[in-house]
């Protein structure tokens, strides 16, 4: 496939995921197990025949560890949309590269460049508009806005685990073992916190049957293919793509509407996030 359709194609599938949390009548800790256990059972038949699973145990571990911080991302994420608009749980959620460059800097004193600390400032102003000034001054933040930030933080930490784990695997043996542990760890959760697992709609099993097939299967093989073949930096770009189309199905598909702060505030923040992936060079190309 051609690496810029199957880009398309991917953030086009990723995008629905919060509309068909959104939609399912589940717990968000449930809507993140079906998410994962359905992409991994469909996965299993070809890396049984078609990839070798046998790798180093460190890398194992690795993959297994990263699955669980990855779960638990998926899980705060889904409490999120349950509480908010899907569009700012999307945007917020978004935020992981800012965070990634953050964490770097404190935990290994990587110095990044002037146009990722431009764009981390940008982000957060936007922020403070979505919220609301006086609200971030008396510390009245909304809860699902504060787990959406969660999230990008504990999926920004994902990436840090699993970097460089990527460039010694293929994709599809680390998907394998990654979404394993993702979902054995979020069937424990559920488990404990006694959350209904089989006695749901039709339209709920429809719900877990597309954040599974399409979402999480088909959205993440298609971005992983055009990764590979494309400029990380600019895939990373089109990524952000995924919360201006979540926003237009939320609108069509869930009827949200939101308020004009949210709207300033979004644009705002999805500008600082853009640049901080940018390049000198990339604003010269501009």
């Amino acid at each position: 496939m051609n690496p810029k359709l199957s880009l398309a194609i991917g953030i086009l599938c990723i995008s629905f995921s919060p509309i068909l949390v959104k939609l399912a009548d589940a717990s968000p800790v449930v809507c993140g197990f079906y998410r994962l256990f359905i992409a991994w059972i469909c996965l299993l038949p070809y890396c049984l025949v078609k990839t070798n699973l046998k790798l180093a145990r460190k890398d194992i571990i690795l993959a297994l560890i990263g699955g669980v911080v990855f779960a638990a991302d998926i899980a705060v994420w889904n409490l999120s949309l349950k509480l908010i608009s899907a569009t700012v749980s999307t945007l917020l959620a978004n935020l992981a590269p800012v965070w990634v460059g953050l964490l770097s800097y404190i935990l290994f004193k990587k110095i990044s460049g002037s146009l990722f600390w431009i764009g981390t400032g940008i982000a957060i102003a936007g922020m403070v508009v979505l919220v609301g000034v006086v609200n971030l001054l008396h510390l009245q933040i909304n809860a699902g806005i504060l787990l959406a930030l969660t999230a990008s933080l504990l999926y920004s930490t994902y990436i840090m685990i699993t970097k460089d784990i990527l460039r010694r695997i293929s994709t599809i043996a680390f998907m394998f073992y990654n979404m394993l542990g993702a979902w054995v760890f979020l069937l424990i959760i559920a488990a404990i916190m006694r959350d209904e697992l089989l006695h749901y709609n039709l339209k709920t099993w429809g719900s877990f049957a597309g954040m599974g097939l399409v979402c999480q299967l088909m959205g993440w093989i298609t971005i992983n293919y055009s990764i590979s073949r494309l400029d990380p930096a600019k895939v990373a770009l089109t990524l952000l793509s995924q919360t201006v189309i979540a926003g237009f199905l939320a609108i069509l598909i869930l009827n949200e509407r939101l308020e004009m702060k949210e709207i300033i505030g979004s644009v705002i923040v999805l500008a600082g996030i853009g640049i901080t992936f940018l390049k000198p060079r990339q604003i010269n190309n501009l």
